[in-house]
């Protein structure tokens, strides 16, 4: 068996070009020679539900904001996050939220990304309902099973 003679830097310049593009997949081929490159999807997270008092939450502005209405905090359609990173609620700079208070949303809809170890996790909702109250602000640090917002 030969040695395989692989151009490392082209097969990097395919991920770069991966990435920038947002696609998952491309080959290029040129006569018997074939480089194919995937990208794994990042993982998808259900949002957990579940009612937590505003007393367990970390301290913060947004907790006090919480803590003022604490009748919200406790609600049983709280979306708490699945995990510690950092939160996005658009899609990038510029765009429009994922959702709004008020807004109706459908059980697997993204409500939100939450960024941990580079990584772009985006947050599903749990169940179909109404987004009555969101706790977090754009690119805040968010802990895990901290309250995220409230579907009822």
């Amino acid at each position: 068996m030969g040695k395989l003679n692989i151009d490392t830097d082209y097969v990097a310049q395919l991920a770069e070009l991966l990435q920038r593009t947002g696609l998952t997949e491309i080959e290029i081929s040129e006569g018997d020679a074939r480089v194919r490159v995937v990208k794994k999807p990042a993982p998808v997270y259900e949002a957990q539900v579940a009612a937590r008092p505003a007393a367990a939450m970390p301290h913060s502005v947004e907790a006090e904001v919480a803590t003022a209405n604490a009748p919200d905090a406790a609600h049983p359609g709280t979306v708490s996050s699945p995990m510690v990173g950092t939160v996005y609620l658009y899609p990038e700079p510029g765009a429009d939220p994922f959702v709004t208070p008020g807004q109706t949303v459908s059980e697997g809809q993204t409500l939100l990304i939450i960024e941990a170890m580079k990584v772009m996790n985006q947050i599903r909702a749990p169940r179909s309902g109404r987004i009555s109250r969101i706790f977090v602000e754009n690119a805040t640090p968010v802990e895990f099973a901290e309250p995220l917002l409230v579907i009822e």
